[in-house]
Formats: C-alpha cells, sequence, structure tokens
C-alpha cells in the first residue's frame, strides 16, 4: 500500500508510435494497394481505411 512517503509510481506517458509524415506514407501505399483491388469487394475497407487516415494527418 503506498504511503506519503513512498507514492505509487506514475506510469510513464505514452509516445505516438506514427508521425504525421508516417500517416501519409502509409496512405500513398493504401492508395496504390487500392488501385490494384479495385474490383474486389474488399476495396471497401482500404478505401474507409485511407480516408480515416487523412483525418488524423
Amino acid at each position: 500500500m503506498p504511503t506519503i512517503e513512498d507514492p505509487k509510481p506514475q506510469p510513464e506517458r505514452s509516445r505516438a508510435v506514427f508521425s504525421n509524415e508516417d500517416f501519409e506514407l502509409i496512405r500513398v501505399a493504401i492508395r496504390h494497394y487500392m488501385q490494384e483491388l479495385r474490383d474486389r469487394p474488399e476495396s471497401i475497407k482500404y478505401s474507409n481505411l485511407y480516408h480515416r487516415l487523412g483525418r488524423l494527418g
């Protein structure tokens, strides 16, 4: 049990995994892949991911 003399340590602040530049690179890669999948049903999932990534950057 923590006391005043021995307080419970605070967890470290989490850091971002990807930078804004990383998101742009991922968007370019997904846009290219979407062209390869254009007539397949899963292309909609990649399209949605592409647009979500655009809102982050």
